[in-house]
């Protein structure tokens, strides 16, 4: 199983795996207030498609939310269609 590794500088954040400033395949959020953040691009380079990459860097995000109490906005279009699919995950969508 790969790494998913999170940093956060500021009011953005990501989740991410890879090295050295290489990603392949990542996550990135901007929070909004204290309440919520917005998850704003998700991307998977084409040798980790077809393998619940992009979908487990939003469970990633699922779980930070969860253990913040804050809320997700997901205007990315890909998390936004995982949420949709998606009513375990719920709690956490900002409505």
């Amino acid at each position: 199983m790969l790494e998913i590794k999170h940093q956060e500088n500021g009011s953005k954040g990501e989740f991410f795996i890879g090295e050295d400033g290489h990603h392949l395949a990542e996550m990135t959020y901007s929070w909004a207030g204290e309440d919520k953040f917005i998850i704003d691009h998700t991307w998977v380079d084409d040798s980790l498609r077809g393998q619940n990459v992009g979908r487990q860097l939003v469970d990633r995000a699922v779980e930070l939310a969860r253990q913040k109490n804050v809320k997700i906005l997901p205007l990315c279009p890909f998390a936004k269609s995982v949420f949709n699919k998606d009513e375990a995950i719920h709690d956490v969508l900002f409505k």
